[in-house]
């Protein structure tokens, strides 16, 4: 469904290996609606995935490992309460032990909204992550490190706020009048989002309008353009050490909501396109509007280089077999060679992955593993690593209810001390209903650092199996059979090296026996207690209950 309806209250979650969602009274007949069309959507497409014939795999250097932050919530450098570019900064110590090599922050630019998505201004960051020259420290660290930067961009709408807005309305010769949509000849009536909503209300409890930007305008055009390149090479001088690796397209669509069609022709491809001329190495992440996409209409018409792996982020949550045999077999199998899926199991606008599985460690490490070892560019939620839960409130129509799933990072046992950015208890009329955290629970960077079977160490030997096995990244994926209803295997091969994975998905031990393929090798334990065995290119693992076996050939 479109990432939009997050932004009204829409959710997913999962319960019993269903999704399900929280709803609010104004909504609640459109959500369940929506709700209904997503599940069919995901389950006919989980259907046609054993018919649809495999394309080749894909090829090329996939050395990358993105940490997405929404950076309000992780680490604030200068006491205020609000996460900040300079905090980031500081944390990039933390984030290289942890093995992450790219960053993914949520928008930037001046928002009168806390999410930072539908602008008031996109040439300024907001003041409370910092200054420009913040900005541009952060960038170079991270260059300098030999990390890469991607920055969240959503240009398809303006608030009241905007000078766009401001100035357009109502008034022909503004040099802007053409920059939003209007519902008539006048411009005094600025046109409707979607689902025809004028606004949304703030999790501060005040309303802001909201509109929808006009990309058929050759102005508008012509001003993401310089937007856009201002982020890919800030002083102009070509090095590029001061920009952006690449670009999220957040709601990216060929119609946007019904009103402007035939934008991958006529305002994302011609866009893109220039952009590379200026950095050929710019790499472009869409996040598709329709969730239950794996992207083809993006990578053969829209000029993306990856999109997000979001049936197969829904399949790992079932926790069935089958369902994530099928999503990762069309997920990865119809992905074009030169372009790749963003493997993750949360993000900002799902309900936290442990919350699904009632933080249980054993479930956790499992979502760990495949996240991580299924192969595309994965992508991991900031505090996933640690376990954070959290999910939708109950808060009525506001973007309130998202908070949950954007809370502060834990870095201590106590939940209490230096950089914690707790800025949604400060103002608003729910600060006083954020109470989630607690302490001496096991979830915080300091309880978990010294543990060496907390979900923080195993997440840096996910990747750094990862990063020892580049047939993990390059391979072919291959869903592999086996014996078992309830293990879950697969491989990454390419030529004579091969990677496989078994997963106990089940609560009680399991020796399978797994159809290795290929040409028989000498078996190299990578994770795991057993010590498996090969007859006639079969592999048998004896795997506990949750077990996880990594095995290399």
């Amino acid at each position: 469904m479109y990432h939009i309806y997050n932004k009204i209250n829409i959710f997913l979650s999962c319960k019993d290996g269903l999704l399900w969602f929280t709803q609010s009274s104004l909504f609640m007949k459109l959500k369940a609606t929506l709700f209904t069309f997503l599940v069919v959507l995901l389950c006919f497409f989980t259907a046609i995935a054993e018919i649809i014939p495999p394309a080749k795999g894909q090829k090329g250097n996939r050395e990358e490992i993105i940490y997405h932050i929404f950076q309000r919530s992780f680490y604030d450098s200068n006491g205020d309460m609000q996460g900040d570019l300079n905090g980031i900064r500081l944390k990039l110590d933390y984030l290289q032990q942890l093995g992450v090599t790219a960053i993914l922050l949520t928008p930037l630019y001046e928002s009168v909204f806390y999410h930072n998505y539908f602008a008031s201004d996109f040439k300024k960051i907001d003041p409370a992550y910092g200054s420009m020259h913040d900005y541009l420290a952060l960038i170079k660290e991270l260059h300098r490190r030999g990390m890469k930067f991607y920055m969240d961009m959503e240009t398809q709408y303006v608030t009241e706020d905007h000078i766009w807005w401001k100035d357009g309305v109502s008034n022909l010769k503004s040099p802007y009048s053409d920059y939003i949509l209007y519902d008539d000849k006048a411009h005094t009536t600025p046109s409707t989002i979607i689902f025809n909503l004028k606004g949304l209300l703030g999790y501060d409890s005040v309303y802001r309008k909201i509109t929808t930007v006009n990309l058929y305008s050759p102005k508008v055009q012509e001003y993401n353009y310089r937007l856009f390149k201002f982020w890919e090479d800030p002083n102009g001088d070509g090095k590029f050490d001061d920009g952006v690796d690449g670009f999220r397209l957040d709601h990216m669509m060929d119609n946007l909501d019904n009103k402007l069609p035939d934008l991958f022709s006529r305002f994302w491809r011609p866009l893109l396109g220039k952009l590379r001329k200026v950095n050929p190495k710019l790499r472009i992440i869409a996040e598709q509007a329709n969730w239950g996409s794996i992207g083809k209409d993006y990578f053969a018409n829209g000029g993306v280089d990856r999109v997000f792996a979001f049936r197969l982020a829904f399949a790992i949550r079932t926790f069935k077999k089958d369902q994530i045999a099928a999503a990762a077999d069309s997920t990865f199998m119809r992905t074009p060679a030169n372009k790749q899926q963003v493997v993750f199991i949360e993000n900002h606008d799902t309900p936290r992955f442990s919350y699904g599985v009632k933080c249980d460690v054993d479930h956790l490490k499992i979502g760990a593993a495949l996240n991580l070892l299924l192969g595309g560019v994965p992508s991991i939620y900031y505090g996933q690593e640690l376990g954070m839960s959290g999910t939708n409130a109950s808060l009525g129509a506001t973007d309130a209810n998202d908070i949950p799933n954007r809370s502060a990072f834990e870095w201590y046992k106590s939940d209490e001390g230096k950089g914690m950015a707790y800025w949604y208890k400060v103002k608003g009329p729910w600060r006083n209903t954020f109470n989630s955290d607690v302490p001496d629970d096991g979830i915080s960077l300091e309880e978990e650092r010294n543990d060496p079977n907390s979900l923080w160490n195993f997440y840096r030997k996910m990747i750094a199996i990862r990063k020892a096995n580049p047939v993990i990244s390059r391979g072919v994926y291959k869903t592999l059979k086996n014996d078992k209803d309830d293990v879950f295997s697969f491989m990454r091969f390419e030529n004579n090296r091969r990677v496989i994975v078994a997963v106990n998905l089940s609560d009680k031990p399991e020796t399978v026996t797994v159809a290795a393929e290929g040409k028989a090798g000498m078996l190299k334990v990578l994770y795991g207690a057993s010590k498996p065995g090969m007859a006639d290119k079969n592999i048998t693992i004896t795997l506990p209950a949750y077990g996880i076996e990594v095995v290399g050939m």
